[in-house]
């Protein structure tokens, strides 16, 4: 049995992450940490909540923290955590500087302790599906692979923190690392990076659209995001050799968790309808196909599976914290190439 705490409660907490820890008999959540709120408490009456996060650290019945504070706070609150001996699991983006999430690396592996991102969206369900397609052969070689993460939000978030600079903050961190996360899963990394990041809305202080290219040699990866897009273009845009697939919509665990309706267990958790079904446009022996695909199942729970038998099985995890250092390192040089018109080779 693996004894959590979550640290903020949030609507990531809330939702995102709660569900999954109750619904896996592996876990037993026990503690939250709020500076001065109460919603822990009011959604979950049976968790205790601590003020200081000091308290959860000198607590030797917590096993494992998940840490769901805002983006700037990632780095101090896990490492913090390592060093009291606590396994832990930190919502995306990692760090800021790739430099904090070696140091974050290497004191995990000095500690002993399982450490890992929540890079949940590698088990949506569009992505699950885009990777069956991809698996089958489908498509024949891959030439293009284009993924959007497309919201419509003009009004700025009253989350003052979300539009305010500061290290990690905006949309490629906040967007971004959950696309270009998925594109290194698929593919590795690039050989090189070249992007554009800017600003669409009045107000704001952080960046809220980016348009990254990474060029794999024959097979180019294009990654965007705004907050502007009021009818959105496909999700995923594939093309290859002998056919193409275009998914449309977003996984809809996170509505449904939200709703309260359909929970994690549930035959109909994470299951799209035939509207957000992709379509497949393929030669397979000789013969044109043009067809819906059904998606498979989102379910984020299988993220926290692989945790928990990393912590009580000493099993590989599926997001390693080195594969995210990657990430990190990807989003410094769009930066530079965004800064500088420059393309970078990693």
């Amino acid at each position: 049995m693996i004894r959590t705490a979550l640290v903020g409660f949030g609507d990531s907490a809330h939702y995102l992450h709660a569900p999954f820890i109750l619904a896996n008999p592996a876990f037993r959540l026990t503690h939250a940490y709020e500076r001065s709120k109460n919603r822990a408490k009011e959604a979950y009456p049976f968790l205790t909540v601590v003020r200081s996060f000091e308290e959860l650290l000198t607590n030797p019945e917590i096993d494992l923290v998940v840490i769901n504070t805002p983006n700037d706070t990632h780095y101090a609150y896990t490492r913090q955590a390592l060093e009291a001996g606590k396994h832990v699991l930190v919502e995306k983006p990692f760090t800021p500087t790739s430099p904090e999430a070696e140091e974050l690396i290497a004191l995990a592996e000095a500690k002993k302790r399982v450490l890992t991102v929540y890079q949940n969206r590698r088990w949506d369900s569009d992505f699950r599906t885009v990777r069956e397609i991809l698996d089958s052969g489908q498509l024949g070689e891959l030439i293009s692979y284009e993924a959007h993460f497309d919201r419509y939000k003009p009004v700025l978030n009253p989350k003052a923190w979300k539009e305010t600079p500061s290290p990690a903050a905006g949309t490629l961190y906040d967007l971004g690392s959950h696309i270009l996360d998925q594109a290194l899963d698929l593919f590795g990394l690039p050989k090189t990076v070249a992007a554009e990041v800017w600003t669409q809305r009045e107000g704001t202080g952080v960046d809220d659209a980016f348009d990254l290219r990474l060029d794999y040699g024959r097979l180019k990866v294009r990654l965007r995001s705004s907050l502007l897009v009021k009818e959105p273009a496909p999700r995923y845009t594939l093309h290859g050799t002998t056919g193409s697939f275009l998914k449309p919509g977003i996984d809809i665990q996170e509505d449904q968790l939200k709703a309260g309706q359909i929970m994690p267990g549930h035959p109909n958790f994470g299951v799209e309808p035939e509207e957000l079904w992709g379509l497949l446009h393929t030669e397979l022996t000789g013969v044109e196909v043009r067809r819906k695909v059904e998606s498979l199942a989102g379910n984020w729970g299988i993220f926290y599976q692989n945790v928990a038998d990393a912590i009580l099985e000493g099993k590989e995890l599926f997001v390693k914290p080195t594969q995210v250092l990657d990430q990190i390192r990807i989003i410094e040089a769009a930066y530079q190439s965004s800064q500088t018109g420059r393309i970078i080779t990693l």
